[in-house]
């Protein structure tokens, strides 16, 4: 099978949709397929095999994001002979567009996965707030309805789809993660380095530090549960634009020596990370999944965490960790108490329960999940169809991709403009400018 997969961002890049794209590519090679990602250009960025990169605007509003130019033409003449039997898109913009049409022009199926709560990304964008959240509801829920299939991350996502009026198919398909890769690691030997004591109770916290994943709630959570127990030490691994906020809050608080930033961790580095933690924290509201949930009960580490979607699947309260129903720093820090005083007989069936659950999201159910998808799409709808068919069928599946992108970024705008509030003008009694 040829499978192209399309997205905003990639490698260089680390994050949960990164991760996501290059493990599942990795393993439907593994397992005989072909695959090309299409995905912007960064600076310093390494050629790789079957990686197709496209013009982008760099550092997009001050970010260290690309805005990926969507450009068909130049596309196709990148892919060349490559005639791909599933589009699977990861995003409903820019290269989400593309992605429709190119599958429409070799009539093939198109997959849309759902990885992220747009609404809770619009900080990186100027304009009325409330107004671009309803916007990205409208044009990734249109999206969706355009697609022939929607991977959903989890339940949650699936139900906050429906509610949202996606009418295409929706199947439960969640980044699947290496479980024996974190069963293991020396967490000893990295908290000797990032000079931890050997006695002290660690906090931990993986993924990108940026203003959507709630790191301020959750640096100054940790930060009280620091003052009330004076051996318990903070290690977060990430970068981002949030790194030099959470160091601030620990320098106003008086902890900073307690507290260990230790950058990018990948690979072995990661699992160390991991194993050198007593307890896992997590706070933000705009996940899909939370991977990192998944790859730190896979080893053995509790999680104390902010109820939201994506997350309870997997945080299972007083089971194997804590999930904290609102987020207040008292109840957050209760939760923190409630691991830290686990005796240890309990705590050895609390580690157990987190294996288990990892588990359950092993990388190789959820490849075969969505290799068993991509395989009924083609023979139900798309793989039958004579040469002659499938050139009409292609041609009117183009014209309606084309009418559709019109229609639903119409809809999407139709939902600014309803938000949009018009300014009374006191000089002129009238209503003046908008905005």
């Amino acid at each position: 099978m040829n499978i192209l997969l399309m997205t905003n961002t990639y490698k260089p890049l680390v994050g949960g949709l990164e991760k996501s794209i290059e493990s599942f590519a990795k393993e439907y090679r593994k397992r005989g397929h072909r695959v090309i990602i299409v995905a912007p250009q960064y600076p310093g960025m390494k050629a790789e095999k079957d990686v197709v990169r496209v013009p982008a605007v760099e550092n997009f509003n001050g970010t260290d994001f690309s805005l990926q130019l969507p450009l068909p033409g130049v596309l196709q003449e990148a892919l060349g002979e490559f005639r791909p039997d599933i589009v699977h898109s990861q995003h409903p913009y820019l290269v989400g567009d593309t992605a429709l049409r190119i599958a429409s022009k070799f009539n093939v199926p198109l997959v849309f996965t759902h990885h992220t709560l747009y609404e809770e990304n619009v900080h990186y964008l100027p304009g009325n707030e409330e107004a671009l959240k309803r916007f990205v509801i409208e044009l990734s829920t249109g999206y969706a309805n355009l697609a022939d299939c929607v991977f959903a991350p989890s339940e949650s996502v699936m139900q906050m789809m429906r509610e949202r009026g996606v009418q295409t198919p929706i199947h439960v398909v969640p980044t699947g993660i290496y479980v024996k890769h974190f069963a293991h690691g020396a967490g000893r030997v990295l908290r000797k380095k990032l000079h931890i004591p050997s006695y002290a109770f660690v906090v931990g916290y993986v993924g990108r530090l940026a203003p959507e994943k709630n790191l301020e709630f959750l640096a100054r959570a940790v930060a009280a549960f620091m003052k009330k127990y004076p051996r318990v030490h903070f290690l977060v691994g990430g970068q981002g634009p949030s790194e030099e906020m959470i160091r601030n809050i620990f320098i106003q608080e008086g902890l900073e020596d307690c507290l260990h930033m230790a950058g990018v961790l990948k690979g072995k580095k990661l699992a160390d990370a991991y194993h050198a933690m007593d307890v896992f924290v997590f706070s933000s509201q705009s996940e899909t999944q939370g991977i990192v949930l998944d790859e730190a009960m896979a080893s053995s580490v509790p999680v104390v965490a902010v109820d939201a979607p994506g997350v309870r699947e997997v945080v299972q309260d007083r089971v194997n960790g804590c999930l904290v129903p609102d987020e207040n720093i008292d109840d957050f820090v209760s939760g923190l108490e409630w691991v830290q005083k686990q005796p240890a007989v309990r705590l050895k069936k609390i580690k157990q329960a987190c294996r288990q659950t990892a588990g359950l999201f092993s990388m190789d159910k959820s490849v075969q999940k969505a290799l068993d998808i991509y395989t009924s799409l083609c023979i139900q709808g798309f793989a039958r169809k004579s040469i002659e068919h499938s050139y009409w069928e292609s041609k009117m599946r183009l014209m309606k991709a084309q009418w559709g992108l019109v229609r639903n970024l119409s809809k999407a705008t139709g939902a600014i403009l309803t938000k949009i509030v018009a300014v009374p003008d006191r000089k002129k009694g009238g209503h003046g400018e908008r905005f």
